[in-house]
This record gives structure tokens, C-alpha cells and sequence, in this order.
């Protein structure tokens, strides 16, 4: 069975399992995965200040600890900014965490070509915390917007999707998509996992697997998750 530790936020909880169902859906309800979907809603800010550390790890491990204890295989946590404590938490758990940062570099060197321009919208914390940047910046380079477009479109974005307001977040996203696109990205890592609601929610599923602009860290992460739930 797999684990899924949501509410950080909810819609992006809520896309990640519809994600999930849609790859993989059954004829019968009997075919469609098994899975705990913990919408952990009071999850603490996932802020990268040292002293809100603790705090967080611990909201999240009595997450993690619930899907343990309810027979989960393994555990797919769809926010970006929550791996900041992904080792931490692989520490003090009997079952794994699959890294959606991991994936998402797998996907990359299958679809990108070495040192291309590779954009990334994030939080704030997710750059910070170089959570993709350690691991992406040997091989590519990721371009990330400036201040006042991370500020006036891809924080507000963000936050329109968490209020629900999906069309104002759909509008508001595109000055920071076009920033990247003009600087050469050959694609662009919605590192936010409210963005692809924000992007894809009046598209197609059709769509959203075939884009080649996007990579979508949650369809990536549903993706893995299949298949190691088939293992």
C-alpha cells in the first residue's frame, strides 16, 4: 500500500492522488492502487529558518509514523519544500521515503540534454535550501526568476491555489513561465507543487503527460511510486 503525506497544501495532495488514479486506472475498482492518502493540513510552515526546524520535523515524522503504522510499503510526500527534511526523516523511519527531487533528476537526464538551461518555480524555501540545486547544478544550469517576479507571480500564484482561487493562479504564474522561456530553459520544474494545479487545471490529463515545456513533479513522483508499489 502506498503512504501519501499530504495537506502541504491540500489541493496539491489532492492532484498527486488524482495523478496517481488516472496513470493507473482499472476496468474495476479492484485494479486501481491501494493507498493511505494523511491530509496533515497542520503541518508547520515550511520555512528554512534554523530555529522552525525541529518543529516541522516533528509534525511531519508523526506523519510519516501513521503511514508506518497503517502497513504503507513506503511513503511519497507530494511538497517540494518538505524534503528539506527528507534525510532526517529516512532516519527515523522503518519504511522509505521516495525522493521527489531524485525523480524528478532521473526524469531530467532522460529528457534533457547535458548543461541545458533548466528553469525552476519554487517557494521561497525550496531555493534557499538548494533542494534541487544540489542536485541538478553538476549537470545543468537552473535559472530561477528574479526577485520581483518570484515575489509578484510565483508566491501569489502559490498562494491563490492554497485559497482555491485557480484561474487568478493560472493568470498571475505566466510573467515568471515567460521569464524562463526568454532565457533559453528547454524546460521548466514546477518545484511548487500547487503549480501544476495552477497550470494544467482547465487542461487535460492528455496534456499534462505530454508537455514538453513542463516537468511536473507530482506526475513524476506518482510515476515512481507505481513502480515500486508493483515490486
Amino acid at each position: 500500500m502506498i503512504g501519501i503525506l499530504g495537506g502541504m497544501g491540500t489541493q496539491a495532495g489532492l492532484d498527486f492522488s488524482s495523478k496517481l488514479a488516472k496513470l493507473y486506472r482499472g476496468k474495476l475498482d479492484q485494479k486501481y492502487p491501494l493507498f493511505v492518502l494523511y491530509n496533515k493540513s497542520n503541518v508547520p510552515k515550511r520555512l528554512s529558518q534554523k530555529k522552525s526546524y525541529k518543529k516541522v520535523l516533528k509534525s511531519l515524522l508523526d506523519g510519516c509514523l501513521f503511514l508506518q503504522k497503517n502497513k504503507c510499503k513506503f511513503i511519497a510526500i507530494p511538497c517540494n519544500t518538505a524534503h528539506h527534511w527528507y534525510k532526517d526523516l529516512n532516519r527515523k523511519l522503518r519504511i522509505p521515503i521516495i525522493s521527489m527531487p531524485n525523480e524528478v533528476f532521473n526524469y531530467a537526464k532522460k529528457n534533457c540534454s547535458f548543461k541545458s538551461k533548466i528553469g525552476i518555480l519554487a517557494t521561497e524555501s525550496t531555493i534557499k535550501t538548494r533542494i534541487y540545486h544540489e542536485i541538478f547544478e553538476k549537470k545543468y544550469s537552473l535559472i530561477k526568476p528574479t526577485k520581483v517576479l518570484q515575489t509578484k507571480c510565483v508566491n501569489k500564484a502559490i498562494d491563490y491555489v492554497k485559497k482555491g482561487k485557480v484561474k487568478e493562479a493560472e493568470k498571475v504564474i505566466k510573467p515568471a513561465i515567460n521569464f524562463l522561456l526568454k532565457n533559453k530553459c528547454k524546460k521548466i520544474i514546477l518545484a511548487c507543487t500547487e503549480l501544476p494545479v495552477a497550470i494544467f487545471a482547465y487542461k487535460s490529463f492528455k496534456k499534462v503527460k505530454s508537455s514538453k515545456t513542463f516537468l511536473d513533479p507530482n506526475l513524476i513522483l506518482a510515476k515512481a511510486s507505481m513502480l515500486r508499489y508493483k515490486l
